[in-house]
């Protein structure tokens, strides 16, 4: 016989679940102790927030779901941002929350709350574990959830009596998921449209791709000289330096890319759909004689917007399996086509001249940056007009390289740095922060000294929440208000929590700030540059 709390932590073994993010609360004790005996490796965090980021952007790490502990009430509310973020980048993660006594329910008990009011909008399930037996099977029934279909959030309560149950110790099978695939007839369609096509482009997203199948894509798109673009900060799928590869076509996306959505005659979505991030809100591509071609295995097309010409039910492993098949001939119309948008990109990507005086800004620090960096780094980053360097200069070669929150959650630049970190040790991780998201949970700096997590983490401090300043400009030019911030001192903070940490101020002080920085991270310890850079810069 085992408790119904350590079959959880058992069956969670059993899906090859190796770390979890949590909280600690006195309503899941019970796991806790199931974890303390277990192959899975605990990352205790500083807030509810930071641990559901970081089981989140373990879930675009990985091939199984992210998994967050929580306690009821308060932290399951603190945990709720993560959710968000995985419901809108479709990210397979599993909350677990400890809930009150069963017995205690309708009662108003201490932090009690009715998860299923809170959740349903947000998440795909919420399962209360009401019958101990059901433990494994929960945990099963959670982890295909997640996975299955368009990948996303799925909530677990666990009564905090009912998880101290001794139960039999067998355990659920995992439950298979289907992948679809390209039919005969789906092949022809898409077979006979780009044989008919001038001006064909790809737009690749979306977390559930394998390293495999992006390779295997961008190899097919390079033989056959096909341009692709990637989803809002997506970027990776197809390697920046590959000859197909024509830049982002997310927010703050050069004019070109906007023009290139409406000029090409066939465009196939693979991963992601036309939602209102590429569509710049619902205006560009919205006629319904565009040929759209939609393969995503949710049969939904939940988030998309625009002309549908034909789906194909898949995910993108398996349609990239069934493309291979595709042998066409190319035309030239194709190799021009690709060779004009690759070219904009190159212009578009190439780093300004790095400068050596002056206030320090962002281009320059890129332009110092990227000479440096490894082949194989990641970088992270949450919301703020500070990413827009990244999507622009950022070289990321390789799927999952490029970690981000697509539904703009201000918060995730630090939390999933460290995920990044403790993932893939052997890898520099690059964290791109603004000094408001910064501080929303920065925190998470004592759980990567905790647990060995050296990212390189960058705060642009122009002290004001740039990206709202910005419609403010536009909508109330000349009034700011509320968007002014007075900030620490960042790199003292970091120091504090025992990483390395250095001020720049100046451009000339870059080089031997980043090369401090990422000598730091190489001898095992995280850093930070605080960055200080002037109001109201662009990156295009």
């Amino acid at each position: 016989m085992t408790s119904a709390g350590h079959a959880i932590i058992r069956s969670l073994e059993h899906h090859s679940i190796d770390r979890i993010y949590t909280v600690p609360g006195e309503s899941f004790l019970d796991v806790l102790d199931g974890l303390h005996d277990s192959t899975i490796d605990t990352v205790v965090c500083r807030h509810e927030g930071g641990a559901a980021y970081m089981a989140e952007a373990e879930g675009k790490l990985t091939d199984v779901p992210g998994v967050a502990m929580v306690t009821r009430g308060p932290g399951a509310a603190n945990a709720h941002v993560g959710l968000h973020t995985a419901w809108q980048d479709s990210t397979a993660m599993v909350l677990f929350v400890g809930l009150i006594p069963f017995e205690h329910r309708e009662k108003e008990a201490f932090q009690e709350f009715d998860p299923k009011a809170w959740f349903a909008t947000g998440a795909k399930r919420v399962m209360i574990l009401d019958h101990p037996d059901r433990a494994s099977e929960l945990v099963a029934e959670a982890i295909f959830a997640a996975r299955s279909g368009r990948p996303g959030p799925v909530v677990v309560g666990l009564p905090e009596d009912i998880i101290q149950r001794e139960i039999s110790p067998e355990l659920h099978p995992q439950i298979p998921i289907a992948t679809g695939g390209m039919t005969v007839s789906d092949w022809k369609e898409l077979h006979n449209a780009l044989l008919d096509s001038e001006k064909p482009l790809f737009v690749f997203g979306g977390n559930d791709w394998t390293q495999k199948a992006a390779a295997d894509f961008t190899s097919w798109m390079e033989a056959h000289e096909l341009p692709a673009g990637a989803e809002w900060r997506c970027e990776g799928t197809v390697p920046f330096t590959s000859k197909s590869y024509i830049g982002p076509l997310g927010y703050g996306r050069p004019e070109h890319s906007r023009q290139t959505l409406d000029e090409a005659d066939l465009i196939v979505f693979v991963g992601t759909v036309p939602g209102d991030v590429i569509t710049d809100g619902f205006t560009s591509r919205q006629d319904w004689d565009k040929r759209n071609f939609l393969v995503t295995i949710d049969p939904g097309l939940r988030g998309r917007s625009g002309p549908v010409t034909h789906q194909i039910v898949a995910k993108p492993d398996v349609f990239v399996r069934d493309l291979l098949r595709m042998d066409l001939p190319v035309k030239d119309s194709w190799r021009d086509w690709r060779e004009k948008l690759r070219s904009q990109q190159i212009e578009f990507s190439t780093l300004p001249e790095a400068r050596t005086s002056g206030q320090a800004s962002m281009d320059s620090l890129m332009s110092h940056l990227v000479p440096r960096l490894p082949e194989d780094c990641m970088v992270t980053f949450g919301a703020g007009e500070h990413t827009n360097w990244a999507h622009r200069y950022f070289p990321t070669h390789g799927y999952a390289r490029m970690i981000s929150a697509r539904n703009g959650s201000m918060g995730y630049s630090v939390p999933s740095a460290v995920a990044a970190s403790l993932r893939h040790p052997e890898r520099l991780v690059v964290s791109i922060a603004g000094d408001g998201e910064f501080l929303m949970n920065g925190q998470e700096l004592a759980t990567a000294a905790q647990y060995g997590a050296t990212p390189l983490v960058i705060v642009a401090d122009n002290r004001e929440y740039g990206t709202i300043r910005t419609h403010q400009e536009h909508q109330y030019p000349g009034r700011v208000s509320g968007t002014q911030l007075h900030n620490p001192d960042f790199a003292g903070l970091a120091r504090a929590y025992g990483g390395s940490g250095v001020r720049v101020e100046n451009n000339e002080e870059l080089p031997n700030a980043l090369d401090a920085a990422l000598s730091a991270v190489e001898s095992g310890q995280f850093a930070l540059i605080h960055l200080v850079v002037p109001q109201r810069q662009k990156a295009y």
